[in-house]
């Protein structure tokens, strides 16, 4: 199974991944795991003042802050991982990235950094669902 694992470096990444190395019943060796992130995109004037260079690198350097805990950890547990990232809206990226990657799951934590906490689940986890084609575990 294809398994894009979206995280964000909050504590309910962090949940959802013990959640991930502790069900070997569901998410054994044999699957495919992609960790991604998604940063969001500075204003425009903003990326003007400084230019392109130095915003690629600060996207870059903020997704590798994110990612390289994440795919370390799942190494410890011996789950071969990529990494990816992309800038633009975080829930309609991660659902357009698991659409367009082809993936069988999306797994993630129910909230994350996000400005905007609902009761139930956090707006990013929301936007996924209302927009990925694919089916989606929210880790609580």
């Amino acid at each position: 199974m294809k398994i894009l694992l979206a995280v964000d470096g909050s504590k309910y990444t962090k949940k959802m991944l013990a959640y991930l190395t502790t069900h070997d019943e569901l998410f054994g060796g044999d699957n495919e795991y992609v960790a991604f992130t998604v940063q969001s995109p500075l204003p425009p004037r903003a990326r003007a003042a400084v230019g392109k260079e130095i915003v690629d690198g600060y996207y870059k350097d903020e997704a590798t802050k994110v990612l390289d805990p994440v795919v370390k950890y799942l190494t410890r547990h011996n789950l071969t991982t990529r990494s990816d990232w992309k800038t633009g809206p975080a829930g309609e990226t991660i659902a357009k990235m698991a659409d367009s990657g082809k993936f069988d799951l999306v797994v993630m934590g129910s909230h994350g950094h996000g400005s905007l906490v609902n009761l139930v689940m956090g707006s990013v986890a929301t936007k996924v669902l209302a927009n990925c084609g694919v089916p989606v575990l929210l880790v609580r």
